[in-house]
């Protein structure tokens, strides 16, 4: 079979080295008794590790080319849905008892939608490992403070814990992207490190503190929380969001305007 043209549209990197492969297969650690879901399984090299590791794998994969090149290359055992992880039904693939392992070396041009995606189907993962963009990376692990610091660091901080694991070279993919890409481990909290009484709300107040990020949160917060609400809270009104703990986030959206 002639080798896979890699697609731009579908953000398609192909991680080829094999020293790179056997560092992701062993920080994921997979067990006899795991039920993992590969995101972007590509030519399935990575898949191949597992299949014979892991109780169950699924693999969800949107490109149509490889769901051949994948039904022809891995054990039956392996189960492919032909599918938009964006879309995905996650949850739908664990039994009520049990939870999902999800490893991916995930499309650098959809990567956020897919993390804010599985953020919403946590109760059934038990952890995630994944391959991105470094710079994405340094956002979800990053400390208030920070240039890297904002919406997404929260929001992942908020729902899962962050480790951020080892860097990869451009090389170990083909085509080699531009851009240095590094492996994160997720693991969804069973309780948050802060209580939020509305996520909702919570999600909105990060969202606009983030919207403009030169901005003062007096001007951004405007209809969401009053300067008097953010004193009341030992909040200055004139902070910028990325100044922001998790904690004072929290207790902005616990209180009303």
């Amino acid at each position: 079979m002639p080798t896979h043209r890699p697609r731009k549209r579908f953000g398609q990197h192909f991680l080829h080295e094999r020293g790179i492969i056997q560092r992701i297969v062993t920080a994921f650690d997979p067990k006899p008794s795991d039920h993992v879901v590969e995101i972007g399984p590509g030519e399935g090299v990575l898949t191949r590790e597992l299949a014979g590791k892991v109780a169950k794998l699924d693999v969800v994969e949107l490109d149509r080319d490889l769901i051949e090149r994948l039904r022809q290359s891995l054990p039956e055992s392996v189960t492919i849905h032909n599918a938009d992880a964006l879309k995905f039904d996650f949850c739908s693939l664990a039994p009520s008892h049990s939870k999902l392992r999800i490893i991916g070396n995930l499309p650098y041009n959809i990567s956020t939608p897919i993390l804010f995606h599985l953020l919403d189907q946590a109760h059934c993962i038990g952890d995630m490992l994944f391959m991105l963009q470094k710079e994405v990376v340094d956002r979800m692990a990053a400390a208030p403070g920070g240039k890297d610091y904002g919406r997404l660091s929260v929001m992942l901080q908020w729902g899962a814990k962050v480790e951020k694991l080892f860097n990869v070279a451009p090389g170990a993919f083909r085509p080699p992207p531009k851009v240095d890409s590094s492996v994160v481990r997720l693991t969804p909290y069973e309780k948050p490190p802060v209580e939020v009484h509305d996520p909702q709300r919570f999600a909105q107040i990060v969202k606009a503190a983030f919207s403009q990020r030169r901005k003062v949160l007096r001007n951004t917060l405007k209809g969401l929380a009053t300067p008097e609400t953010m004193e009341r809270l030992s909040i200055d009104p004139g902070r910028r969001a990325e100044t922001l703990s998790l904690t004072e986030f929290a207790a902005l959206a616990n209180t009303g305007p």
